[in-house]
């Protein structure tokens, strides 16, 4: 048996894609194995949205390249737009592009042992060519499923390579994602994700498709006890009827909106290329927190934006200070060749930079505390996630909460109810009555701790 080692860099996309690609070696009869331990295959899938991605794609390559007795295959965005860049590095094997991922079992098996070292797979972007559904023959170590409905982004931020990287929006076809929901939920699967590239545009290349249609057809055909949750979607794409949707189906949809901001300056929104302006954005989410009690806002904020200036700086911190965020993710600007913020001047500094970056973290940590004080009192549906001690588990709930609690029952991977009772400091402390589930003992537990920087 063949053993074969993934490493997987970048977004959810690249971890459900890697995911995909163990499911097909699985069927060929691979071992999976860690990527640290001894393989036949190192299969690195990379990703190039920053500088510090290159970096760190380059690094993992090299790593995997001193076994001189493996294969090193290389895929993702930056075997996308820098092939051949990565075939200065010695060690590699094969590269393949990004439209010819799902296919690079087959490539792998089919190389010729006498071709000339590396063997770069390229091929130009491709509307025709349609997602292949994916059916997983077991469960993997996540306990939510992730579906990729959709790939491909023709938004063309001027900041982004992605577009270069990911080609065209292609969407899956509305029948094949019901498939694969149908699968998972099979596997006993209680949260599905869907997810994309540019999520927003599912159907944008089919008749009479788009993604409220697409959640209504989950909704009425995949009954069960299971939830759906939502990946990034852009501001531009969140209509009253998505709001609409996610609020009249509380147990089915989570409440949970990432929606990027970039900027909160009207001026460098412009210069993104981004469409739409702060004004809209701040009604946008006001209107959602008002509609969905208790959603989760999540988003994107880039600072040091070529001619990003005080001004600009201060326009988004007072955007951003004056909306219920639960979280932020936070970007120093980073500069892509063949993108056109390449050439915008002048750049920011990276100390200016840093420092506008902490003072946006600062802000976060603020606002997820306000979010989870609004929590006590109200009763939430967590996901539990993992074990952690004897006692211990930590669950997700369905408004982006992590939270660490104890059970005397196994019950990973189940959905639960618990009452968020109070804080301490960082400790949110709740009751979950375990009757439901062992009526001959009613019980109490207390919530441990809530993880309020949750990494993702």
């Amino acid at each position: 048996m063949k053993k074969i080692a993934f490493y997987t860099l970048g977004c959810k996309v690249n971890q459900v894609e890697t995911e995909q690609l163990k499911e097909e070696f699985i069927h060929r009869g691979y071992e999976i194995v860690d990527f640290t331990d001894e393989a036949d295959v190192y299969l690195i899938n990379t990703c190039t949205v920053t500088h510090v991605s290159d970096r760190k794609s380059r690094a993992i390559i090299r790593r995997a390249a001193r076994n001189s007795q493996a294969l090193v295959a290389v895929t993702g965005c930056m075997a996308q737009v820098a092939a051949k860049e990565l075939a200065g590095i010695e060690g590699i094997d094969l590269i393949v592009n990004n439209l010819d991922k799902e296919n690079i079992a087959d490539i792998i098996e089919e190389l010729d042992p006498e071709q000339e070292r590396p063997v770069i797979i390229e091929c130009s972007p491709d509307k025709a060519r349609r997602l292949k559904p994916i059916l997983y023959s077991r469960q993997h170590k996540r306990t939510r499923a992730f579906v990729k409905i959709q790939d491909g982004c023709e938004s063309w931020c001027s900041y982004c390579i992605v577009p270069r990287a990911r080609g065209p929006v292609r969407s899956k076809l509305p029948e094949h994602v019901l498939q694969e929901i149908e699968q998972l939920l099979s596997l006993g699967y209680r949260e599905i994700v869907l997810t994309g590239i540019h999520t927003g545009f599912y159907g944008k290349d089919l008749d009479n498709w788009d993604l409220l249609r697409l959640l209504n057809k989950i909704l009425t055909d995949s009954k069960g006890d299971y939830r759906i949750r939502l990946s990034s979607i852009e501001p531009l794409e969140v209509s009253q009827e998505l709001i609409d949707l996610i609020g009249d189906n509380p147990t089915r949809m989570c409440r949970h909106f990432h929606i990027p901001l970039q900027s909160g300056s009207n001026r460098i929104l412009k210069d993104m290329n981004r469409r739409y302006r702060r004004e809209y954005y701040h009604d946008l989410l006001q209107g959602i927190a008002a509609r969905i009690p208790g959603v989760a806002l999540t988003t994107d904020v880039m600072v040091g934006f070529p001619g990003e200036d005080e001004k600009d700086f201060q326009d988004t911190y007072d955007l951003i200070d004056s909306l219920p965020f639960m979280d932020l993710h936070v970007f120093p600007y980073s500069r892509r060749p063949g993108t056109r913020a390449a050439s915008i001047t002048p750049q920011v500094s990276p100390q200016e930079k840093q420092a506008r970056s902490q003072k946006l973290l600062d802000l976060a940590e603020r606002k997820h505390k306000d979010f989870i004080s609004g929590q006590v009192g109200q009763e939430l549906t967590l996901l539990v996630e993992k074990q952690t001690g004897e006692h211990d588990y930590t669950g997700l709930s369905d408004n982006y909460i992590e939270v660490s609690f104890q059970s005397p029952y196994d019950v990973c991977g189940e959905l639960i109810r618990v009452r968020v009772e109070g804080i301490n400091a960082k400790r949110v402390e709740g009751i979950w009555n375990t009757g439901t589930q062992n009526p001959n003992k009613q019980q109490l537990f207390r919530i441990g701790w809530v993880n309020t920087g949750r990494s993702r």
